[in-house]
């Protein structure tokens, strides 16, 4: 079908994670809590409008140690600000479930914690680069070992508010990518966990977005009702959960929020598709969601996308080179179908080895565009990080 987006698009995003450790600069957990709620969190309109976005300790931690490996003093001091900056954490193995309460108790009353469901079985199947830790198969176990022991956590805190990002990939691999066997042999896993993800996580202080992709994925003309209609469909078997306010999009992605002319409006498919920027994408999109029944908010990744022109094509997706890190996260739009910009992939993280002879590696790590050396999917690149911060735009 004309416009429709390759199996090689699936954006592979983080895989393991250092936990932190003290710095020069003294350790993240030093920092005075904020004043918790005094009574339970009921989550109704925009979450974020009247909260920030709590800055995990532990990717703040990560960021105090790069910066205090910086010779630069200027560059270090751009560098720190990135810890205070509300980045989303990433709960992509069962091990990181024991930093999940880490990650929240601390978090003020008028602060949201933010984190992401990340540990499908069969994960990231268009995609070699963050292979989960559950094969094909295992759903009970995503069930009873991954989901049923994060929201028993969640439940012990009622009195924070808590933002989810639900399994970045997964129900976009399922609309373009279902001719590839291993997208064909997840499919079932996909949705069925999905669903289940939705309906055990739909407490009142919580809010769901469940990944949609991105402009130059499910934007294409074509894509945009079957994407609408897959994510709506589990939306439903999940009971239309309250919680679920819409959908993430650009998660770990590079496409400019407003960029006029896009960013690829002059490549010769460009007529499939109408959404060159990830503005028209969701005006486009949140349409096509309320008609297929399903919440249509939306909340986009602006972590990494300070810089454009980067990339030959839409699919280009690993460590792209030249990138510094975006427009800061605020609910302060300028749209009324996005709740926030948000920073979702931690920068500094990788997205996936670019040595070709190592277990996970996928060729779109090796492309020209993209930066090398990197390292396996999620672990520290200290030299992507630096030029993240001396790019980014706004300037830090």
């Amino acid at each position: 079908m004309k416009g429709l987006f390759s199996a090689t698009l699936a954006s592979a995003i983080t895989g393991a994670f250092a936990l932190p450790s003290p710095t020069e600069n003294g350790p993240i957990t030093a920092r005075a809590k904020a004043a918790a709620c005094a009574t339970p969190v009921t989550i109704s309109g925009n979450p974020f409008a009247s909260r920030t976005i709590y800055a995990n300790k532990f990717y703040s931690s990560e960021v105090v140690s790069a910066a205090a490996a910086m010779t630069d003093t200027a560059l270090a001091a751009s560098a720190r600000k990135v810890a205070d900056i509300g980045t989303f954490m990433w709960i992509d193995t069962r091990e990181k479930i024991s930093i999940v309460e880490d990650t929240i108790k601390d978090v003020g009353c008028n602060q949201i914690a933010a984190l992401v469901i990340y540990d499908l079985p069969g994960r990231d199947c268009a995609a070699k680069a963050s292979n989960g830790e559950l094969a094909v198969g295992e759903i009970n176990i995503y069930k009873t070992e991954y989901i049923d022991p994060i929201v028993a956590i969640f439940k012990k805190y009622p009195n924070t508010a808590i933002a989810l990002v639900i399994e970045p990939d997964s129900l976009p691999n399922l609309v373009t990518n279902a001719k590839l066997q291993t997208c064909q042999d997840s499919a079932s896993g996909y949705r069925e966990g999905v669903a289940y993800a939705l309906k055990q996580l739909n407490l009142p202080n919580i809010a769901m977005y469940i990944d949609a992709g991105h402009g130059g994925w499910l934007g294409w003309n074509d894509n945009l009702k079957p994407g609408a209609k897959e994510l709506a469909t589990v939306y439903k078997n999940a009971g239309s959960p309250k919680s679920v306010h819409g959908v993430a999009t650009n998660v770990a992605g590079w496409n400019a929020w407003d960029l006029s002319p896009g960013e690829f409006s002059k490549a010769t498919d460009a007529q499939w598709n109408k959404a060159q920027n990830e503005k028209q994408y969701v005006t486009l999109f949140s349409p096509e969601l309320k008609s297929a029944g399903m919440p249509s908010q939306a909340i986009v990744d602006t972590g990494r996308n300070g810089v454009t022109g980067l990339r030959k094509e839409w699919g280009n997706w690993c460590n792209i080179n030249g990138a510094g890190f975006g427009v800061r996260p605020t609910s302060d739009t300028g749209s009324s179908l996005v709740d926030s910009f948000v920073w979702v992939k931690p920068g500094g993280e990788s997205d996936g080895t670019s040595d070709s002879s190592a277990n996970r590696y996928d060729s779109f790590c090796g492309k020209e565009e993209s930066f090398k050396p990197s390292p396996q999917a999620g672990q520290w690149n200290q030299a992507y990080f630096e030029m993240l911060v001396k790019n980014a735009k706004p300037a830090l």
